[in-house]
Formats: structure tokens, sequence, C-alpha cells
């Protein structure tokens, strides 16, 4: 190894553990002992995540996220791919510029969309509602799906559609049968972020939520502004937990498949 070598793989692991130590620290915390957040803690318990279970706000607003979760990484998954499919295999002038108005909430900073959201959700009636929290994180988490599917259907060979559609084939069973199989591992990237993306989401869900409609996430944040206790850490624990093991799951799924990994 030469010594440029060495220092990109120093310069690299450095940046690793500047990324993970705060996460290792969190997690530590969220053992602690004590009645408030410090470190090192002075011993371990489990009172913070038996008190998160067993807080009605908390999990009241965990049922919140999942309720929100499912549907929106479903629909943003259904949406996300027939975009894609569509946008790949159309020729009309005016798909790049579909395609840049679905990619627009990765562009736009996050904060303005909130705020048309909001104007646009009190509106319609959908503000502080279960449906409104779900059209809303679905906008936001369509994109990633249009990304993931959409170089993978790029991947397909359009010759294996047309010849099962020679073969009598229709388009849905054309689909079924030969071009799902083939992308789905970029479908089920697109789902777990879907998932991922919509559980964490903060920003937005601030705007459209209320005291009786409120993500864990907007619990969180309430929960730091007022009385912060390590059951904070607890949670944080558990988001990052989930989200470790939904991209596990992603990178196992691509490497059966033999496709390259996204990230």
């Amino acid at each position: 190894m030469t010594m440029w070598t060495w220092i990109r793989v120093m310069v690299c692991a450095l940046v690793v553990i500047y990324m993970l130590v705060p996460l290792a620290i969190v997690l530590i915390i969220s053992f602690s002992s004590a009645p408030f957040l410090t470190f090192p803690p002075p011993g371990l318990s489990l009172q913070w995540y038996d008190k998160f279970f067993s807080d009605p706000a908390w999990v009241r607003s965990l049922l919140v996220s999942l309720q929100v979760m499912v549907p929106t990484a479903i629909m943003a998954t259904v949406c996300g791919t027939a975009a894609a499919l569509g946008l790949s295999r159309s020729a009309f002038r005016g798909a790049a510029l579909i395609n840049g108005i679905l990619m627009a909430p990765l562009v736009v900073p996050v904060i303005i969309t909130a705020a048309a959201m909001f104007g646009v959700f009190r509106v319609w009636g959908l503000y502080g509602t279960l449906p409104g929290l779900v059209l809303a994180h679905t906008i936001l988490t369509i994109p990633y799906v249009l990304s993931t599917v959409g170089a993978s259907v790029q991947l397909v060979d359009r010759r294996l559609e047309d010849a099962a559609a020679n073969l009598g084939a229709r388009p849905w069973t054309t689909f079924r049968r030969v071009t799902l199989p083939l992308i789905f591992p970029a479908v089920l990237s697109g789902l777990l972020f879907s998932m991922v993306i919509s559980f964490d989401e903060l920003i937005v869900s601030l705007f459209i939520s209320t005291p009786t409609v409120r993500p864990v996430t907007v619990q969180m944040w309430s929960n730091i502004r007022g009385d912060t206790d390590p059951t904070i850490a607890a949670i944080a624990t558990l988001l990052f937990l989930f989200s470790l093991a939904a991209l596990l799951t992603e990178a196992l799924a691509r490497r059966k498949s033999g496709q390259p990994d996204v990230l």
C-alpha cells in the first residue's frame, strides 16, 4: 500500500468514527440509570425503554407513525414504480418535465414544501389528519422510489418484454411475469427507503400534525423542548435500529439478486 492509500484509509476511518461515535453515545445513554441525560452513565438500566412503552403519549405517537408509514410506503412504491415504468417506456416531450416535477421534493427545501402543504391541506381539510400525513409523506418519498426503480428499469432488456408480447402475453401479464421479477430488488429498496424516510420525517410532520395526531418524531421534538430525559435516547436508538435493519434487508436482497448496491 502506498502512502496515499494509507492516507485515504485513515481519512475514511476518521469519517466513519466521527459519524458513529455520537450514535454509540446515544445508545449507551439509552441504558442509563440516571434520571437525566449524562455521559458516562452511572449505571445500566432498562427503565427508559419501559417508560417509553408504558407512557400513553409515546405509545400513541408510535402508533400514529406506524399508521402513516405503512400506507405511505405502499402508495409511494406503487406510484413511484408506475411513474418509473411510464417515463422510461414513453418518448413524449413532457417526460423530462414530469420527471423533474416528481423529483422536486429532493431539490426544494423541506421547509418550503412543508409550508406549502400546510396552506393547501388547511383548505382541503386534511390538516391534522392521518390521510393528510400519509399524502404528505407519500409526496416526499415518491422521488426515492422513482430514482431507485427508474435506474433498474433502464437495465431491463426490452427484448424480453417484446418476446412475451409476441407470445401472446397481455401487458399486465408481461409486467407481472417478466418485468416485475427483474426489477423487484429495486422495488423492495424503494419500499424500505419509503418506510425509513416516513418514519424519520420531522419538518413536514411538524406542519401537518396536531396534539391529537402526532408522529413519534414530533413527540421527540416536543420532548426535547420541554422535559428532557433519557427516554429520548431510547426512542432515538429504536429509530436507528429500525433504519439499520431496513438498510441491511435492502443490501441482502440486492446481494441475493446479484444487482449492485444503490448505497
